[in-house]
């Protein structure tokens, strides 16, 4: 028996490949099936099932393509009700996989659905315990993203993964192995660690949600701060339920080299967006005006999916050289497969072709310390609420990147502005939406507020009453 976790940082996401005997299963695969393919033809096995745990939200999985390239059974647990053929497992039946075992428990409470994979070993011993977006480490699956589809409050769904728990997986032995969906840093959760494998039995001691003393105090500490879920998480989970295009359909759509006058007539015809993923150090020297820059070295995907607001959105791609399939995959892992070409030989076809370009007007700390007047500067902070409540530039205004589709609707063209982040991606990322917008007169201040911070910019941890206008 062979467990391998195959983690994607940018998701904060982990699928499993799991062998015995010459037999494999994949548990909640990513969009683009064929590394899963070459490990299995590698290791000389079978894929004999894919295992999904829910109908994922955060990103679109690849159980159907997997499915019809293998003829690998897709499993679910009860409720699930997809829109291509699936096994529908009940509760606690078991899928022999070489030789091994694979148990299902139905775990509703982050969704209807959802259930866990708990793997036993040859002389089936419980092993491993696949927990999907059940039980994460240091927290459990937020329970409010099923509420459309289930009918229920958060609340009551809270209720049932309370239920789930104390019945399913905390009677289960200390010594079981835990191999989450996600880890810190996806919106699943909210108190998430950084590991990504860990026993039960130091679960039960230290995850706070496992230590609650009922069940109306665990409703309680699980839905309490949970910030809005990300836009495009409804249409990925229709995906899941429906089944979606081939990834290699989508690969070759997006591949489409585009010059310079062909990408303009692409855009005149499609209203495409014009998506820019270079560095942000790069981007801001010289760029398409109205290009909307989220660098592919960052949280990408999820930004995408949070800024973008239809996943259908027709998107023409700038990258740096080499990065063109890169980007599309990362795409469609969130469920945006309408990329319909990309600037072939990058920004520097554009300019030697004589096209117009646009910059940001990017300064540094040093700079920004200088030109800055506590009382008569406006200072516009885009890192989330609960950072700028830590600490601040002081007077300065909190304005999430999340939340930018609103704010700029209130911006005034006329007013001057600086405008910073953490490090400077999400600054840029504000800055090139603004500037599409319209809004010109601001400048960004590069190394966000670490740099400031560095620089010896005066600091508050008092949040500033003032407000722009917001209505």
């Amino acid at each position: 028996m062979k467990i391998e976790q195959i983690y994607t940082g940018c998701l904060a996401q982990g699928a499993y490949y799991i062998t015995s005997n010459g037999e494999a299963a994949i548990i909640d695969p990513l969009r683009e099936v064929q590394p899963y393919l070459d490990r299995a033809n590698k290791d000389d096995v079978k894929i004999k099932y894919v295992f999904e745990t829910h109908f994922h939200a955060d990103f679109v999985s690849g159980h159907v393509d997997l499915s019809k390239k293998t003829g690998a059974a897709i499993i679910y647990g009860p409720n699930a009700n997809p829109e291509f053929e699936a096994t529908i497992a009940k509760d606690g039946q078991e899928f022999k996989l070489g030789n091994v075992s694979i148990k299902v428990l139905h775990t509703p409470g982050h969704t209807m659905e959802s259930s866990c994979f708990l793997l036993r070993d040859e002389n089936g011993k419980d092993y491993a315990l696949f927990s999907g977006d059940t039980l994460f480490l240091g927290d459990v699956g937020r329970p409010d993203l099923a509420q459309k589809t289930a009918s229920m409050t958060q609340e009551e769904l809270a209720g049932l993964l309370y239920e789930s728990l104390n019945t399913k997986i905390i009677p289960l032995a200390n010594d079981v192995i835990v191999y989450p969906a996600h880890g810190a840093g996806s919106a699943c959760g909210k108190n998430m660690m950084k590991e990504t494998v860990d026993t039960l039995g130091n679960q039960k001691k230290m995850n706070y949600a496992l230590n609650q003393p009922n069940k109306q105090e665990f409703v309680k500490a699980v839905t309490d701060g949970l910030l809005p879920p990300p836009g495009y998480f409804g249409m990925n989970v229709a995906m899941n339920k429906k089944g979606i295009e081939s990834f290699d359909t989508v690969l070759k759509k997006g591949l489409n080299p585009l010059s310079p006058g062909e990408l303009e007539l692409a855009m005149e015809a499609t209203e495409a967006l014009l998506l820019d993923v270079r560095d942000a150090d790069v981007f801001y020297k010289g760029f398409i005006p109205r290009s909307i820059n989220i660098g592919l070295r960052g949280d990408f995907a999820p930004w995408v999916g949070s800024l973008i607001v239809d996943v259908k959105q027709p998107i023409i791609l700038v990258t740096s050289a080499g990065e063109e399939e890169e980007s599309v995959t990362r795409l469609s892992r969130v469920g945006f497969d309408n990329v319909i070409g990309y600037l072939n030989g990058g920004m520097e076809s554009w300019i030697k072709s004589g096209k117009e370009i646009d910059t940001i007007n990017r300064i540094t700390a040093q700079q920004f310390k200088t030109e800055l007047k506590v009382g008569e500067t406006k200072v516009i902070d885009v890192r989330k609420d609960s950072e700028y409540a830590a600490e601040h530039v002081e007077e300065a205004f909190s304005r999430p990147l999340s939340d930018i589709n609103t704010w700029f609707n209130f911006m005034k063209e006329d007013e001057p502005f600086y405008l910073h982040c953490a490090g400077g991606y999400r600054s840029m990322i504000a800055a090139s939406i603004l500037k599409a917008r319209g809004i010109h007169n601001f400048k960004e201040v590069e190394g966000g507020l670490k740099a400031i911070a560095e620089a010896g910019v005066p600091k508050s941890d008092f949040v500033c009453q003032s407000k722009l206008q917001t209505s």
